[in-house]
């Protein structure tokens, strides 16, 4: 056995073999570098635990710099923020997604966090004592590995029947655009979720044909904004109590802000917001204009898409609609499979079993971070989560 030392983080030791397996790092490789991988990195380093951070992307925030123009966070700039970086004075109480791009980058810049930009993980695989990632430079191991992909990593539209024949345009939410773009179109926004107000609240502001939206369950909504005070501000308070009682005061907020919207059309919600987060993984929506307008008749509520015809699209009741564009606000999927799917640590969505400091006691070294919504939003959720992580790994390698 021979030892050498390097950098990674911080001073570490990394034992080789010399048996062709690469050398081990005793620390951590954190496997995607967006706010939960950042924010666990940072949080390992600062244990004292010699950390990797591996990006397939060439650049931060990525996939921030792909989303439509129209994009601001949900969440109140103040609960938004990584450690020891805040966004600059005069950033709307909303930042936009190019505040998001240029907070990532102070964040990495300031602590200088050690990324390999490009670097593709392909497959985890355990070896004992510690794991092996296999990637498209080269295989890595170290004694823990964190994924931190995020669980919006590839959209998702269901395979409609008769979709390929539509005469119009099918689109995911995350490919939006600008809202103007739509200006005189017929819409229908699939999915009442937060992509789909989020889509909604956008187009509510513009001169656009008429707009539909398909519903499958009603939202847990809230106001962005009950006269200036920003919603989101509440959400620490939100987070801290029990999930029934959470859920009873944001129907409460919801019925006494939009009143019943089933006289609108839409379903009820088959439970609390709070509930829906930690079942099936569903965030809580923001409204900022959609209810207004779906009051006023420009958005008028459906049944579930059946299947598409070449001129238009046939609900589950029967009734046929023509819409120019589809948006499809219908979620997205971990694109995990390849790298952990023979693992055993997925459900059938995709999603990991585990978040946060909880681990498998049969995968010991193994965590994922980012899977999940929160109340408090992700940032706080990647501090949050980041440092438990942290603070496990510190003690285990004791």
């Amino acid at each position: 056995m021979t030892t050498t030392k390097t950098r990674v983080g911080m001073e570490a030791e990394i034992s080789a073999d010399w048996t062709g397996e690469p050398a081990i790092l005793e620390g951590a490789i954190v496997i995607g570098a967006g706010a939960a991988g950042l924010a666990a990195a940072h949080a390992l380093i600062e244990a004292g635990v010699a950390t990797e951070i591996l990006e397939r992307e060439g650049r931060l925030a990525e996939p921030w710099h792909h989303r439509h123009e129209n994009l601001h966070l949900n969440t109140h700039r103040d609960l938004s923020t990584l450690p020891g970086v805040s966004f600059p004075k005069g950033t709307p109480a909303f930042p936009h997604r190019s505040a998001v791009i240029r907070l990532f980058n102070d964040f990495a810049a300031t602590h200088r966090l050690p990324i390999a930009f490009g670097v593709v993980v392909e497959a985890i695989e355990p070896r004992g004592d510690h794991w092996l990632v296999k990637t498209s430079a080269g295989s890595r191991a170290a004694r823990h590995v964190v994924v931190a992909t995020g669980r919006d990593r590839q959209p998702f539209i269901p395979a409609w029947k008769g979709m390929k024949d539509f005469a119009g345009r099918i689109i995911h939410s995350a490919d939006f655009g600008r809202a103007t773009d739509y200006a005189g179109k017929k819409v229908l926004v699939v999915g009442a979720g937060n992509s789909g107000f989020d889509a909604l609240n956008h187009l509510s502001g513009v001169e656009t044909g008429q707009m539909w939206l398909s519903a499958r369950n009603g939202p847990a909504l809230l106001p962005k904004r009950i006269r200036k005070i920003a919603v989101h501000r509440f959400s620490p308070f939100m987070a801290r109590l029990p999930v029934r009682l959470a859920d009873a005061v944001m129907a409460a907020t919801q019925r006494l802000v939009f009143g019943d919207l089933r006289k609108f059309g839409l379903p009820p919600a088959p439970s609390g917001g709070a509930s829906r987060l930690g079942s099936d993984y569903t965030a809580i929506a923001a409204d900022d204009g959609a209810v207004a307008a779906i009051k006023a008749g420009r958005i008028i509520v459906v049944p579930q898409v059946r299947e598409f015809r070449h001129d238009g699209v046939v609900l589950e009741n029967g009734h046929a609609i023509a819409p120019d564009v589809v948006i499809a606000a219908t979620g997205y999927r971990t694109g995990l499979e390849a790298m952990v799917g023979r693992l055993g640590v997925l459900d059938a969505k995709g999603v990991p079993l585990f978040n946060g400091a909880a681990g498998d006691p049969k995968l010991p070294g193994l965590w994922f971070t980012g899977m999940r919504p929160s109340i408090r939003g992700c940032f706080a959720n990647a501090r949050i989560q980041g440092a438990a992580i942290a603070a496990k790994v510190a003690r285990l390698k004791r």
